[in-house]
């Protein structure tokens, strides 16, 4: 009885119930792909690391997340950008680890790391600090942009899409460009929820969906599906990959 009072999952309210399966596909995922780095070549075992510590990660944020939810109705702003910043840079080194065997180079993470960070921070200090004026809504929105939209520059048009073409492998090419749909899609519900705090142009009167605290409920889904996504993207190019290496040696 106690642990339920602590979980205290409204079945009724669909953000709270979210958060469970959210906190447990996550955990499963890290589970799955820490797993499966005995099925790839050497060269993809850090990309499969990487994937199952974005998911664990998330995950143990996740269980903290859902009873913060619980207790309060509000919306765990320091918890998600906590996790947002360990594990959005931890996606972008993705992209390097991936295309690293097609010539990327260091400085190629950095930038995207750099890029991610900028997005995370800059977003954190318009939302958690915000005065309710739209002055400082935009002006750390569009600071917050300025990441995101070289991340998304360097996915579909820039570095990352130019090491994809030469890479000579159609399960990376074919890769990147799924990830760079992620990064277009999935990652935009995040500026919506930024835009309906207090000051945002979506809030702080928006109802239904727009609303601040059901917000929550899409946060919760494009997490799951996004860093899930990602790493199971990850997966089919190493499982891919490895298969043909172990092609060629038969």
């Amino acid at each position: 009885m106690e642990l339920l009072e602590l979980i205290a999952i409204d079945g009724k309210d669909p953000v709270s119930f979210t958060f469970f399966p959210g906190y447990m596909a996550m955990f499963a995922a890290a589970v799955f792909f820490f797993a499966e780095r005995g099925s790839v070549d050497a060269k993809w075992k850090l990309s499969l690391l990487v994937s199952a510590l974005i998911t664990g990660i998330a995950a143990v944020h996740y269980y903290y997340m859902r009873d913060f939810y619980a207790s309060t109705g509000e919306t765990p702003v320091a918890l998600r950008y906590i996790d947002w910043t360990l594990t959005v840079p931890l996606m972008c080194i993705e992209f390097y680890l991936l295309l690293r065997p097609a010539g990327a180079k260091a400085s190629f993470m950095w930038k995207l790391i750099a890029a991610s960070v900028l997005m995370l921070v800059a977003g954190y200090i318009g939302e958690a600090f915000t005065d309710g004026s739209t002055f400082h809504s935009v002006l750390w929105g569009v600071i917050s942009t300025v990441g995101y939209v070289y991340v998304l520059y360097s996915a579909w048009v820039g570095e990352a899409k130019q090491l994809a073409d030469a890479s000579n492998s159609p399960a990376v090419k074919k890769g990147i460009k799924a990830l760079a749909w992620f990064v277009l899609v999935g990652w935009a519900i995040y500026p919506i929820g930024y835009m309906t705090m207090p000051g945002g142009w979506l809030g702080p009167d928006g109802a239904g969906l727009f609303a601040a605290k059901d917000i929550n409920l899409f946060y919760n889904i494009a997490d799951a599906i996004n860093k899930i996504g990602f790493g199971l993207v990850v997966y089919n190019i190493a499982i891919q990959e490895s298969s043909k290496t172990k092609a060629a040696v038969a």
